[in-house]
């Protein structure tokens, strides 16, 4: 929905007040900025723009200035950010709003203004008379985290933007080392394009030499090389990510998070869970989700409960200072790789 709602914007069909929810808060910053450039021109915006923050103005200032008439122009903006009170949140605030103000402004809007409520929740309290007003009578786009499809049909939205190809093998890449990041791949897809030039195609070798690794990827490929009995592979990043000066703690915790991870989405799974629904459980991305889902079916679940509690011993034997950090690390790599090949 949101992708058709953005074409409407992109087309200056704009509506007179937005509801923006979720914690993709990228997509919610693009989709505001779609907004402004299509209902201002440059010159306006210093007239015709405002952003209120909820938790230090309160609504009736925002809605005083939505219904003010735009200066020489024929639109007005007002974004409202933090709009906690369209939630159930129990937090003392520091400023008082007074919602009978919005609720007539929401029953008539300014012909003249678009409101824009910036809700960076993962959802609201429908219970409340207000959220089904602000609800009723606006267009509500729920950004919370996208499906495969839709970040891979986003991503080569952003591609033909920039006027060059690629092709899936390296889309697959890019989602893979981005983690399906949003903000990332927008960055990477921009840079890409510059390397290969107008009218060229990014292949899967341009994203393996220019887009970076994160060390929670390192750490994805790590165990991706220990599971498929890889030794050497999964000791040259170990090494690798020591040179860079990656502290022994960090990539110890990031191996408990991943096994954990791995041991959640397997359980779920066998409970007939499914990406989505995994991901909301667990809270992270989908794309994670569907990364440790591949892995998931490479262990058995007593397994990685034995691999948890040897990374628990690990901890202690590191935090004690009864080992070397980096011995500690090696003997557990060495330890996975004699039960691998047992």
């Amino acid at each position: 929905m949101i992708f058709d709602v953005w074409k409407d914007i992109k087309k200056k069909q704009l509506q007179p007040t937005y509801l923006l929810v979720g914690k993709e808060s990228f997509l919610m910053q693009e989709t505001i900025q779609l907004i402004i450039d299509a209902g201002l021109q440059e010159e306006e915006k210093d007239f015709n723009l405002s952003v209120y923050d909820m938790e230090e103005t309160t609504i009736d200032q925002a809605i005083e200035d939505a219904e003010t008439l735009p200066f020489m122009g024929e639109k007005r903006i007002v974004v409202i950010k933090n709009p906690s009170f369209l939630t159930s949140e129990k937090k003392k605030e520091k400023i008082e709003h007074h919602l009978g103000k919005l609720e007539q402004y929401m029953n008539e809007p300014a012909p003249y203004t678009i409101l824009i409520f910036f809700a960076p929740y993962e959802k609201l309290d429908d219970r409340k008379k207000i959220t089904k007003l602000v609800k009723k009578n606006s267009v509500v786009l729920e950004m919370n985290s996208l499906s495969d499809r839709d970040i891979a049909s986003w991503t080569m939205e952003l591609v033909q933007n920039e006027k060059v190809l690629m092709g899936q093998n390296a889309l697959e890449e890019l989602m893979i080392l981005t983690a399906g990041d949003l903000t990332i791949i927008n960055q990477e897809v921009k840079k890409l394009s510059t390397y290969v030039g107008e009218g060229r195609t990014i292949s899967r070798e341009d994203v393996r030499n220019l887009v970076p690794r994160s060390l929670e990827q390192n750490i994805f490929e790590l165990i991706e090389n220990v599971v498929q009995r890889k030794s050497s592979q999964a000791l040259q990043i170990f090494y690798d990510l020591l040179k860079t000066n990656e502290e022994p703690i960090k990539i110890l915790f990031l191996l408990v998070n991943q096994f954990r991870l791995i041991l959640q989405v397997k359980e779920l799974s066998k409970a007939g869970y499914g990406q989505q629904q995994i991901a909301n459980s667990v809270k992270v991305h989908p794309f994670r989700v569907k990364l440790a889902m591949q892995q998931a079916r490479l262990f058995g679940e007593e397994e990685l409960v034995s691999i948890l509690m040897e990374l628990a011993q690990a901890d202690y034997e590191m935090k004690t200072g009864r080992k070397d950090k980096q011995l500690v690390l090696e003997l557990f790599l060495i330890k996975i790789f004699t039960k691998n090949t047992a």
